[in-house]
């Protein structure tokens, strides 16, 4: 059997995710990745990896299954690869994803070096997905429960962090894992889900990045034929696709449909020009390239539902992707993540209007040409 170094975040999944690989006869390590103190320690964060509490938790339940635990300093290591680019992307007009920044920067791979350090074989955690080996290596498959199914967080996963990797969840129901946690009496058994953004207290991210020094630059809210209807307050208090908090008086509802970081624009129009055929993604990353004839599904953020499209690699930069039916305001700076039936592809992170092949600028369907998204 193999020596596991399992990642404990103080919630039900790691927890159960440790006492299924201890049953199977590994010799299991708990180890909690201390990531992140509170700036303002009157404002400190109570829920997910993050928490005040989350060390403390994953301790009572390695105590309870009589596994040694350990916690490790990467707070630095956070900082330095998600908090600092978390900041300087909504300064450029973007909204990250840190949980993917997370996982392809820190978890699977700071973690795995630490593993190896200390004569582990494997790594594990609780995200719902799981690894299956395939004629031509391993591949990252989506987890039975498709309502918890973490894949689009994992993307950026490498054929080798695969290889050393464990994902002992993959095949329950989110709602078995409770039960196995409650029949063990676990104080975990009925912690709720985190469903915010781990170092943000009280998921204010607005609050969090004028804490951490991004001041407020007025500047214009236009339209997209760049007649001013309105002034923003800064660009990184809006998102692509809302609505709310405008402070605009139109016949239809407007909405957010680009941020313009160098002229400080925020650009609005009505919902159905948030609507895209295609995207263009950059900083690629994919376990396998398909052929360009493949129909493939494409998931252009974690709550969306999978839609058909098709995929053109530019050179060694950038790819368009091409779906059958239009997607709901696809926006910068958040992951497009690619599958074949239920086996992640690969993807990127989301820049803006496609490129065509020829190098000029690609236009939508539905519209003559639009705007950069």
């Amino acid at each position: 059997m193999a020596r596991v170094l399992v990642g404990m975040s103080g919630g039900v999944d790691s927890a159960v995710a440790a006492y299924l690989l201890q049953q199977a006869g590994h010799e299991v390590i708990g180890a909690t990745m201390r990531l992140w103190v509170a700036q303002d320690e009157l404002e400190p964060v109570t829920g997910g990896c993050c928490a005040l509490t989350a060390v403390e938790d994953a301790r009572q339940v390695a105590m309870k299954l009589g596994i040694p635990h350990y916690v490790l300093n990467y707070r630095e290591v956070f900082r330095a690869c998600v908090v600092e680019p978390f900041i300087s992307e909504y300064q450029a007009g973007q909204t990250p994803n840190p949980c993917i920044a997370c996982n392809s920067r820190v978890r699977f791979t700071h973690f795995l070096q630490q593993a190896r350090s200390l004569g582990c074989d494997f790594i594990a955690t609780g995200h719902y997905a799981q690894i299956e080996r395939q004629s031509g290596g391993l591949r990252l498959k989506k987890a039975v429960d498709r309502r918890k199914d973490q894949t689009y967080m994992l993307f950026r996963m490498t054929e080798a962090e695969l290889s050393s990797t464990l994902f002992p969840l993959g095949g329950l129901e989110k709602s078995e894992v409770r039960r196995i946690a409650s029949r063990l009496n676990l104080s975990v058994a009925n912690k709720p889900d985190s469903q915010e953004i781990c170092f943000v207290p009280d998921n204010d991210y607005r609050s969090f990045l004028r804490h951490a020094g991004v001041r407020d630059a007025p500047g214009s809210i236009i339209d997209e034929s760049g007649s001013i209807l309105g002034t923003h307050t800064g660009i990184f208090n809006y998102t692509v696709g809302q609505r709310k908090g405008l402070g605009l008086t139109s016949p239809a509802p407007l909405y957010v449909l680009t941020l313009d970081a160098e002229k400080n624009h925020v650009v609005v129009g009505e919902s159905d020009r948030l609507m895209r055929r295609e995207v263009v993604i950059a900083d690629l990353h994919f376990l396998e390239v398909p052929s360009p004839a493949t129909t493939l599904m494409g998931k252009v953020r974690y709550s969306a539902q999978d839609t058909p499209c098709t995929l053109a690699v530019i050179g060694a930069a950038q790819a368009v992707i091409r779906f059958v039916e239009p997607v709901r305001g696809p926006t910068p700076g958040q992951s497009l993540v690619l599958y074949c039936g239920d086996y992640v592809v690969g993807g990127g992170r989301i820049m803006g209007q496609p490129v065509s092949l020829n190098g000029e600028r690609g236009v939508n369907d539905e519209a003559d040409a639009m705007p950069d998204v």
